[in-house]
């Protein structure tokens, strides 16, 4: 029974599953009408804004770098025992997301 664990094996039963379940889903599916309406944004009847929420990629890539920080953080610590060793690694990983976090 392990064996239908193995990842490469899962990938080759699922794949034929998934393809099978899309092509019922596309069976049962309303034929599409394009209308320009439906395209349209609607936002409780007002128009929708014309300029970008946040300007460029910064505030993302600080969310970003800080969960990558903690959370592959974490799994380094969590893999290893506790001992004084990884006072280092603590601390530089605590200054770290401090760091993010003033920006």
């Amino acid at each position: 029974m392990e064996v239908l664990l193995s990842p490469p094996l899962a990938f080759l039963i699922y794949m034929p599953l998934v393809g099978l379940l899309v092509l019922v889903g596309r069976s049962m599916a309303a034929k599409a009408d394009p209308n320009p309406v439906k395209r349209s944004i609607y936002s409780s009847g007002e128009e929708a804004p014309h300029y970008a929420a946040a300007p460029g990629y910064r505030p993302f890539f600080l969310i970003a770098f800080f969960f990558a920080i903690l959370h592959l953080g974490m799994l380094v610590l969590g893999t290893g025992s506790f001992s004084w060793q990884i006072a280092p690694y603590i601390i530089g990983l605590s200054l770290a997301l401090v760091a993010l976090l003033l920006g």
